[in-house]
């Protein structure tokens, strides 16, 4: 049965006391999973009274809502989870479980700090930092940076590495990439670089080919250049993949991945940890 027969609108409201990011980016990964099912999301955010939280509460049950909700406050919660039970409204309260269970686990009490995790602390400023690097190491600009880079990224053009930089700055790493191209000299620095720090990203022929053909559209160009010839592309990835061997580093096809995938996969790889949670007192405490 299509989604024109049965009429099935999902509307979702995300009601948090702080940016809603945790909520939404569940939301969206549950609807990922419908692709046929017509949804409508609302954020309510910044939540820090009974009042603003009520009349949330209220336009979330005239819209025959589901409720996703990040709120810390023990009063806002009750407040919440009681006014969608006896309205007979799903509600899914994602943090206070896992804040039990944490303060059960280290007999710790929890700060109840509305948007914690957003703070402007060292962890903050650490993310800043590994973003301007990656903007002032983007496309080998500055083979010096290499370096000092966590990650390495090598890659011929259109292989997302600078979406992939900054996607792993925000995760407080320090990256720097450089665009391959046969005819071009590799930085010595590069063989200087831990290949277990370097990643070679490739991609498939066909799939270079039509992105490629694509962003010569966008900048209303003939799509039919050298630049996304297939026997070109062809070449490129095969200097590319012979450099990869040279080096032994890590290689990944980023033909079918996101960004998202992508990046995880970097992490795993290169065992290293998403820094962008990381609590700087565990350091403190080894």
């Amino acid at each position: 049965m299509t989604p024109e027969e049965t009429n099935n609108l999902i509307t979702i409201f995300v009601i948090s006391d702080s940016a809603g990011e945790t909520a939404s980016k569940l939301a969206q990964a549950a609807m990922a999973q419908y692709p046929s099912v017509e949804f409508c999301l609302f954020r309510r955010t910044f939540v820090n009274d009974e009042e603003v939280l009520l009349k949330a509460l209220n336009e979330a049950k005239e819209e025959n809502a589901l409720v996703l909700h990040t709120i810390i406050d023990p009063g806002l919660v009750k407040t919440a989870n009681d006014f969608c039970q006896e309205n007979g409204m799903f509600c899914y309260d994602i943090l206070t479980p896992v804040v039990a269970e944490f303060e059960e686990r280290s007999a710790v009490l929890p700060t109840r700090e509305p948007g914690a995790l957003h703070h402007l602390n060292e962890n903050y400023f650490r993310r800043i930092k590994a973003m301007e690097f990656a903007v002032k190491y983007d496309d080998g600009k500055d083979p010096r940076g290499f370096l000092e880079a966590d990650v390495v990224l090598l890659g011929v053009s259109r292989t997302s590495k600078t979406p992939l930089s900054l996607f792993l700055a925000n995760k407080n790493l320090k990256v720097a990439n450089l665009p391959l191209i046969p005819e071009a000299h590799i930085p010595k620095q590069i063989w200087e670089v831990d290949p277990k720090k370097i990643v070679g990203l490739t991609n498939d022929p066909e799939i270079l080919n039509s992105i490629r053909k694509e962003r010569m559209r966008a900048y209303g160009l003939n799509p039919d250049t050298a630049y996304s010839d297939i026997d070109k592309i062809k070449k490129e990835l095969a200097f590319a993949n012979d450099l990869y061997q040279k080096l032994g580093c890590v290689v990944i096809n980023v033909a079918q991945l996101s960004i998202e995938e992508t990046a995880s996969m970097i992490l795993n790889a290169l065992d290293l940890e998403d820094h962008s949670y990381f609590n700087q007192d565990m350091e403190n405490r080894k």
